[in-house]
């Protein structure tokens, strides 16, 4: 999934600021939309005259400064400059900046080779996290979670994406089992938790987040779940389930909590063929469909 561009602009204004000046963003007091809104006003009004410029300034930790001269598009350097500096940030916030005005500006003259590289640094995430990580570090914890979310969409497969959102919840003070369903988080009544090892989520809220048909039966206390020619059939407080009319034992039953019914989070999902991960240090069940 190709990240879009208005946060690519974003997430490079964010990067360079911190580069040049040592601040990207004053902290919020409250962390609200329009503060975020304002913010990312003032990012992509900063992030315009950096592209304009053509200017981005190598920490100097990487031992590296780039001067406006080689990010100009007359600069004397030109692109080899460009490849000179990204040598050094590869794996550093500015590393996938220089990338995208490597391929955006100088495409034509890369190799396959080097147009391949430098477009995953691009396309991997890599500039949003790096933004959250500059944001976290100047204090802003709030609007870095907000990043890092942006950076989860643009690719639910990246679990060191929500590990790192994990831990940003995790400081924000949003601790506990976390659950994220094609790069969103689902409405859910009751938080999920984990019993005798596994884990155990809402069924409805998961159910509706893969857009499956929910059914619930008063009489024999069941839930029965539908989607794409299959059902799952669960039975409150009872390990045996059924997938397509077949018996299935469960190692933990299906249970009511706060009124809400829970279950399995991998049973079901992966009976409903979404793919379920787990990240063990900040407890984050990520299920996400292929596509």
């Amino acid at each position: 999934m190709k990240m879009n561009k208005p946060w690519m602009i974003t997430a490079s204004a964010i990067v360079a600021t911190s580069l040049m000046t040592g601040s990207a963003f004053a902290k919020s007091e409250n962390g609200n939309a329009s503060a975020n809104a304002a913010a990312s006003a003032s990012v992509q009004a900063t992030a315009a005259k950096e592209e304009k410029d053509a200017k981005v300034k190598v920490d100097a930790q990487a031992d590296a400064t780039v001067t406006s001269d080689t990010y100009s598009e007359h600069g004397h350097q030109g692109y080899k400059g460009l490849l000179q500096a990204i040598e050094n940030v590869k794996d550093k916030p500015a590393g996938a900046v220089i990338a995208d005005l490597l391929v955006s500006k100088y495409g034509s003259q890369l190799t396959a080779e080097q147009k391949a590289e430098f477009e995953a640094l691009v396309e991997a995430d890599a500039a949003l996290t790096a933004a959250a990580d500059v944001l976290d570090a100047q204090g802003s914890v709030t609007e870095a979670v907000y990043v890092q979310k942006e950076a989860v969409k643009v690719n639910v497969k990246n679990i060191d994406s929500y590990k790192k959102l994990g831990k940003l919840l995790d400081k924000s003070g949003e601790a506990g089992v976390k659950l994220y369903v094609n790069g969103e988080e689902p409405s859910m009544e009751v938080r999920p938790f984990i019993r005798e090892g596994n884990t155990l989520v809402p069924f409805r809220a998961i159910s509706e987040a893969l857009k499956a048909e929910v059914s619930w039966d008063a009489e024999e206390r069941s839930v029965t779940v539908t989607r794409d020619g299959i059902t799952v059939k669960l039975f409150i407080d009872s390990k045996t389930a059924y997938v397509n009319g077949e018996e299935v034992t469960l190692e933990v039953p299906a249970a009511i909590e706060n009124g809400s019914t829970v279950v399995p989070v991998r049973f079901v999902s992966e009976a409903l063929k979404a793919t379920v991960k787990w990240e063990n240090e900040t407890k984050f069940v990520v299920i996400y469909e292929e596509q």
